[in-house]
């Protein structure tokens, strides 16, 4: 009777209670943990040696796996496996002549990865580092990001191997063109509308709608990203970056901060950067590096207005390379990347996988409290789980940089509806997508006082793309 009592006291006891619901945590973790191991190494079975892809994958199966023990329907519909397989992969042959009338032949690609919630849309990459991993990646990423952003659209990405640095006018416009002759078969207005890209400009989206045109014989609104003059959207070239910086905004706005009188490093000197930049600047920050693949420039004095006037012209009219800034304005130039730069926030915006946990670890010694991904999954995992470790504000591009692609689903809207809207209905409509966007990631990803962007991100998205994939059955 005594030991019963003394049992049963103990059983009451709270340390008790507190060991016996840690050891319940520890193996809910523990089955979880095993569920997206065997869930990611089925992926990784069926695709081997596509570590972009099998990246992106991991990142989202490991937020999503908690889900399955609320709701046992998207074990049972098997959703990961089938979210993971794209509905379509085309590859094919791209012959063209070049200015020495040689036959040259590059691969083209097009991943239409999930239609759940819309047509495929996701841009057109030309650079020799396309392949099939890389695409994927981009594709599966483009699922969420585009679900993300409320509007009805999937996910897909294209491209090519295909280098337009160093080609004639007349090169890139043949090369489209072939580029074009076989794409059209599977794109259109609603079943798929890819835009641009690394390496695919105003200059490839007018040569490739243009055969497009002649082709269907149809004046639509298959691409994005076209020239206002013919059916192109205001503020498209500006959307991702302005987007990454309303973004940035909004994460600082949690803390009572803003832009005012923050020092910036940006990576990258292309449309994102540029724009990125500039909304920077317009929101009181002191902007100090931006980049290309040989290095970066480090203005201590800050990029003006006037500086980015330049940048403009040097890369998107002369083609030409960052450290010319640095001889015109007698700044600092650097090889390598900006990472070790002193900065409040910075700013990613050239090419995955360019932030490691080395720059990671140099950013947070240096006093950054804020990464906003301007760049597609720019930052390693190391670098992440570092970030998330120190608590600070961390925005991955699936959130962060959407508002490129939600001014695509503008456009497309436009397109339909036969008329444009203004510069500023636009603005006010991008910055609304980001807010909303902003909100879903903190509403799914709060915990104890701190938002896991990338879980909140990849949460959200998932019981959008998932429902709607149950409601349509197995198809």
């Amino acid at each position: 009777m005594v030991v019963k009592q003394i049992y049963n006291s103990f059983l009451t006891c709270s340390d008790f209670n507190k060991k016996v619901i840690t050891f319940v945590k520890i193996q809910k973790k523990v089955i979880m943990s095993n569920l997206a191991k065997d869930l990611i190494d089925r992926v990784k079975l069926k695709n081997p040696n596509e570590p972009e892809f099998l990246q992106a994958v991991e990142e989202v199966v490991e937020n999503i796996v908690p889900i399955f023990e609320k709701s046992e329907k998207y074990l049972k519909h098997n959703i990961v496996e089938r979210l993971t397989e794209p509905e379509r992969t085309i590859i094919f042959k791209i012959p063209w002549v070049d200015d020495k009338n040689k036959t040259q032949v590059n691969r083209g690609f097009r991943v239409q990865f999930n239609s759940a919630i819309g047509p495929y849309k996701g841009g057109l990459r030309f650079h020799p580092s396309v392949n099939l991993s890389i695409l994927k990646f981009l594709a599966f990423e483009q699922i969420f990001k585009n679900a993300l952003t409320g509007l009805p659209i999937g996910g897909g990405k294209g491209g090519s191997d295909f280098d337009p640095k160093g080609k004639s006018e007349g090169e890139i416009m043949r090369f489209c063109q072939s580029f074009m002759n076989e794409l059209h078969k599977y794109i259109g207005p609603n079943t798929d509308v890819p835009a641009g890209d690394i390496g695919v400009g105003s200059k490839e989206i007018g040569f490739l709608f243009g055969q497009y045109k002649r082709l269907k014989n149809e004046f639509t609104g298959a691409i994005t990203g076209k020239s206002f003059d013919w059916g192109g959207s205001n503020l498209r070239p500006e959307a991702t970056g302005y987007g990454n910086v309303y973004f940035a905004q909004h994460m600082l706005k949690t803390q009572d901060d803003s832009f005012k009188d923050k020092v910036v490093v940006i990576s990258g000197s292309g449309n994102v950067a540029q724009y990125s930049c500039q909304k920077a600047i317009e929101l009181g920050a002191k902007v100090v590096t931006l980049s290309d693949s040989s290095g970066y420039i480090h203005d201590k004095d800050g990029i003006t207005n006037e500086k980015l006037d330049y940048v403009f012209y040097l890369k998107n009219e002369k083609k030409g390379r960052i450290k010319e800034y640095a001889n015109k304005y007698n700044c600092d130039y650097f090889e390598g990347k900006p990472w070790d730069i002193s900065c409040d926030i910075a700013l990613p915006c050239a090419t995955q996988n360019e932030l490691n946990e080395e720059d990671a670890k140099k950013l947070l010694a240096n006093g950054c409290f804020c990464v906003s991904e301007g760049a597609n999954m720019p930052c390693t995992p190391k670098a992440i789980i570092l970030f998330q470790n120190e608590k600070i504000l961390y925005a991955p591009g699936k959130a962060s940089n959407a508002g490129g692609v939600a001014t695509s689903a503008l456009e497309m809207s436009q397109n339909s509806l036969r008329m444009s809207w203004s510069s500023k209905e636009v603005n006010e409509k991008l910055k609304n997508i980001m807010l909303q966007i902003h909100d879903s990631c903190v509403k799914y990803g709060s915990d104890n006082k701190y938002v896991d962007y990338v879980k909140g991100a990849n949460v959200a998205a998932f019981y959008k793309i998932a429902d709607s994939m149950i409601d349509q059955g197995v198809v």
